[in-house]
């Protein structure tokens, strides 16, 4: 799966174009099939192939954070049965950051 098509990658904030908006819309999200690991990206850095955006990671919320994360990662990311990790092709690119949050 691509996980980052050139229509999203357009549509994607510039990093620190929303810096502590918590009404940044998330504009993809990022899923692991096999755990609970999800990414939230609400900036993007085309050049460096970097994200920013909220990482929850499903198993403690001591462990959620906002943060940034590479595109290079995500696509390393193996799974067994020859997964990797997803982009979620119906999500609602109108989620803001505050709703992923629960806030």
């Amino acid at each position: 799966m691509e996980l980052l098509t050139k229509e999203i990658e357009q549509k994607l904030p510039k990093l620190y174009s929303q810096d502590g908006n918590l009404d940044a819309r998330v504009y993809v999200k990022f899923f692991s099939p096999l755990h609970r690991w999800t990414w939230y990206a609400t900036e993007y850095d085309p050049e460096q192939r970097l994200f920013f955006g909220y990482v929850e990671s499903g198993i403690d919320p001591n462990y959620d954070e906002l943060g940034y994360f590479s595109l290079d990662e995500l696509q390393e990311i193996k799974l067994p049965f020859g997964l990797g990790i997803e982009r979620d092709i119906h999500w609602n690119d109108q989620t803001t950051l505050r709703e992923v949050q629960g806030k």
